[in-house]
């Protein structure tokens, strides 16, 4: 069997990567990536897979890859996932999730008229389709009305619906998923678990004064550790049908605020202060995101087994572990690149 992780060198496409070579052998993995991607994440690994250079914005080199290839499993990941950023450039966000997804699908559909060519294929939507949901829609279930809050919830919801439409249309094997709140080992530095774990280790360290500086704290998230979140997207293309849609996410809900004082009573540094940014406010936020996964439970049997408290041990100790590389000046210390880091220590069995 042959899969290809679009995305294979960013955070959830890596530890997908990890998760079936462990896993899953013997099958093959295949990474699309372009040619300027870090390949930090995937260092480990670069024997043990197939890297296909392409851009889901050139249909043409989309198109080869397949062709050449022909996977049976497509996991759609590549996106660009930074909801700040997106407020800053919509139509960079819109074109790499809405018409990056088109092309895919586009190819796919032309190859399945030409030669039979008729793989599985996962679209990874977000929770942030749903935006700000009422009191009376918690949990939230697929059903939910989407009232996207960012130029990024809006390319979630376009790419969302293409999955669909194209199952409709030209009955691809489409699945889609709505992930919630998920982090872990190698989470990019923007993200709010990891910028929190971030500073707090470079506190540690004497690099930064003892201020975390933070955004909205009241925000109310149910967290997932990725290792989970992988190990659902393989049973959801092993046991799922085409054309449905599944919320995925934890168990475990708090505020922000309540996920960084967690994070603090783990820092060596007892004297932590927390302080506002309002830089880091958003123009509208999302406050409220509780899933219903009942629906994907019930059709893989998949559950959460990695505790919360877990998760942010291993994401604290990945920070810690990269400035401590970085103090000795090791040629591996280099900076991050848009979240990416060389480095991956152990993480918790």
């Amino acid at each position: 069997m042959k899969t290809l992780i679009t995305g294979i060198t960013g955070f959830v496409g890596s530890h997908l990567a990890d998760y079936i070579l462990t896993h899953q052998a013997p099958t093959q993995v295949l990474g699309l990536a372009r040619w300027r991607a870090p390949a930090d994440n995937i260092r480990n690994i670069l024997e043990k897979i197939t890297l296909c250079y392409g851009d889901l914005i050139d249909y043409a080199s989309i198109k080869r890859i397949l062709a050449e290839h022909r996977p049976d499993i497509i996991f759609h990941l590549a996106a660009q996932s930074y909801v700040d950023y997106s407020f800053l450039a919509p139509a960079a966000t819109l074109e790499a999730n809405v018409i990056g997804t088109c092309n895919l699908l586009e190819a796919v559909k032309t190859l399945k008229q030409e030669s039979g060519y008729d793989p599985v294929i996962h679209i990874c939507s977000s929770s942030e389709v749903y935006g700000q949901v009422k009191d009376d829609e918690v949990p939230i279930t697929e059903n939910n009305t989407f009232r996207p809050a960012s130029p990024y919830a809006v390319s979630k919801v376009a790419e969302d619906m293409l999955g669909l439409q194209y199952w409709l249309s030209w009955k691809l094997k489409t699945i889609r998923t709505r992930m919630f709140t998920h982090t872990g080992p190698r989470r990019g530095q923007v993200f709010v678990t990891s910028n929190f774990s971030k500073q707090i280790a470079a506190i540690e360290m004497g690099l930064q004064p003892s201020v975390v500086k933070v955004g909205n704290l009241n925000s109310l998230r149910t967290f997932l550790d990725v290792r989970d979140a992988v190990r659902a997207y393989w049973l959801l293309v092993t046991k799922c049908p085409a054309g449905e849609v599944y919320n995925i996410g934890g168990v475990e809900t708090m505020t922000v605020g309540e996920m960084l004082n967690k994070l603090l009573k783990l820092s060596k540094v007892k004297d932590i202060k927390v302080e506002v940014d309002p830089k880091r406010l958003r123009p509208s936020d999302v406050t409220r995101q509780i899933p219903s996964t009942e629906k994907f439970c019930k059709a893989t049997g998949w559950r959460p087994t990695i505790p919360f408290d877990d998760t942010l041990q291993a994401l604290l100790d990945y920070w810690r572990h990269y400035y401590d590389v970085k103090s000795y000046k090791m040629p591996e210390a280099r900076e991050l690149e848009m979240g990416h880091a060389k480095f991956v220590p152990a993480m918790p069995k």
